[in-house]
């Protein structure tokens, strides 16, 4: 049985008062019903009152990572779409004058260094520090909700690509980790989470029985997703993550990768739940741009396949093979590996000061830990 989204319920539920009220919509290209109806013209056509329409990164319609944007008129309905990536991530007093409700509608990937849930975060404060009441429409999380792994980032590089000590892989759905936010920031405010019905928590997307929802530019499908869980770590590194070819963040080279050396290297590790590749391949935007790269390709072989270890390993592989080569770089949102990873032990582990089983059991503490402290926020 397919699952009814949040935003379905939100629709059927024909709630008079907030029909009445001046609603403020956060949403991207991703707000669409289970029916692939967008949630804006859904919202328009049964009468509500939007008002404003606030975007993430990417934008209303799905420009490239880490690029800034304007507001914007809505080309259809002509309500004012206030940037929320740029110089103002948080909505301000102002935008929120002729507000009375902002409701949050987009889908997410379950992982730490994806912006949506700071948006969401941000969005949480500024609608307390308000007095706003704030609606989540929740939507599935695609890797599941049984699964938490990862170390919890400290404060210390805390960024809008990780924060509020998260761990990597956090397995909440938005309106549970709305949830999450409010306890840790200590916010106070009217809160309502319009859930979905027939999921379950240890649903991937694909058992959803929902056509793929794109969440970003870069993630066009499942294994993408799989991949990114521990992928991400290369965005602070001088080798290209697939962005700019048909399968991103599942191939990851450069043009100074031996890739025979590197595929040797990496099968002296016991990989289980992946296969891969040698693997070259030409990006069209993003880094090396019209070069030859040369590197691996991955394939998970379970949805609930785990790809952190095996991208510690695969940057392990090539900090040894190509030390000179290797570099720290800033992209986008990331100005150092710490940020990504949230752990300065990756260094060490780069550089064979503790060994992997080492890292992974402290980082599988932490998850535990924050398993603990989410346990009563679960609504599925």
């Amino acid at each position: 049985m397919n699952i009814k989204l949040g935003v379905d319920n939100f629709v059927e539920s024909e709630n008079v008062k907030l029909k009445e009220a001046r609603i403020g919509l956060i949403t991207n290209y991703s707000g669409v019903d289970s029916k692939l109806r967008e949630n804006i013209r859904i919202l328009k056509e049964s009468n509500y009152n939007l008002v404003k329409i606030f975007a993430p990164e990417h934008g209303l319609y799905g420009i490239a990572d880490g690029e800034a944007f304007e507001d914007m008129l809505h080309p259809v309905y002509n309500v004012p779409v206030i940037s929320l990536y740029g110089d103002r991530k948080k909505p301000r007093s102002e935008d929120l004058e002729d507000i009375d409700v902002l409701i949050y509608d987009i889908q997410d990937v379950g992982l730490r260094y994806y912006t949506y849930i700071y948006t969401l975060a941000y969005s949480l404060e500024a609608a307390s520090e308000n007095s706003k009441k704030f609606i989540v429409l929740d939507r599935p999380n695609p890797l599941g909700g049984e699964l938490v792994l990862g170390n919890r980032i400290p404060g210390e590089y805390a960024s809008f690509v990780g924060d509020y000590e998260l761990p990597i892989r956090y397995g909440l759905t938005p309106g549970e980790i709305g949830y999450y936010f409010i306890k840790y920031l200590g916010l106070s405010l009217d809160y309502q989470v319009y859930k979905m019905e027939n999921y379950s928590r240890e649903m991937y997307f694909p058992e959803t029985g929902l056509n793929w929802n794109l969440p970003s530019p870069a993630l066009p499908n499942f294994d993408s997703v799989v991949c990114y869980s521990g992928g991400c770590f290369v965005e602070a590194v001088n080798i290209s993550e697939g962005r700019g070819t048909s399968k991103p963040f599942q191939m990851y080279g450069a043009p100074w990768i031996d890739m025979r050396k590197l595929y040797k290297k990496m099968k002296e590790y016991s990989i289980e739940d992946f296969d891969f590749r040698e693997r070259a391949f030409v990006p069209f935007y993003s880094k090396y741009k019209d070069e030859v790269c040369f590197g691996l390709e991955f394939f998970p072989k379970k949805y609930c396949s785990d790809f952190i270890p095996v991208m510690l390993q695969f940057l392990k592989s090539v900090y040894e093979i190509h030390n000179s080569e290797f570099k720290l770089i800033k992209y986008a949102d990331v100005s150092r590996l710490e940020s990504l990873t949230g752990d300065r032990k990756v260094m060490d582990y780069f550089e064979s000061r503790i060994d992997l089983e080492q890292l992974m059991t402290d980082w599988n503490k932490q998850a535990y830990e924050f398993s603990v402290y989410t346990q009563s926020l679960r609504i599925y």
